[in-house]
Formats: C-alpha cells, structure tokens, sequence
C-alpha cells in the first residue's frame, strides 16, 4: 500500500501520488499516459499531472490495482 508521508517530491500537488517504492516498471504510464511520467534519472515514475475526468481517474484506479510495487496512492 502507498505511503503518503513517502511521496516523491516530483508528484504535482493533488489526491493521487507515487511513493518511494516505485521501481519504474513503466506500467502506471502504459495505463495512464498523460498522468504517470518516467523520471528516467531517478528511476521512478510520478505523478506529472492530476486526472481530469472520471476516465482517467478509472485509469489511475487500474493502475494502482495494477502495480506490482503498490507504490501508487489517493488521498482523494
């Protein structure tokens, strides 16, 4: 489960996060592109823009059902 006091500094403000323990698998940016961003340096991904809309909010859900780091987290 995400840890909110683990968010990366990366992640724009809003419910939906990734934590520390996000090994860059990529598949949170393959089930939401435009919401989840490589940070290739780091070797984490993050939250690089908020969901907009109740799809791509169902996207990010799919993706934190998804992640086999369970690194991906809502306070929303």
């Amino acid at each position: 489960m995400a840890d909110k006091m683990r968010k990366l500094p990366k992640n724009v403000s809003g419910p939906w996060y990734v934590d520390e323990d996000c090994d860059d698998c990529s598949l949170c940016s393959e089930i939401a592109p435009g919401i989840f961003f490589r940070n290739e340096d780091a070797g984490q991904s993050f939250v690089g823009r908020q969901p907009e809309d109740d799809d791509e909010i169902s996207q990010c859900e799919e993706a934190a059902d998804s992640c086999p780091s369970e690194c991906i987290g809502s306070d929303g």
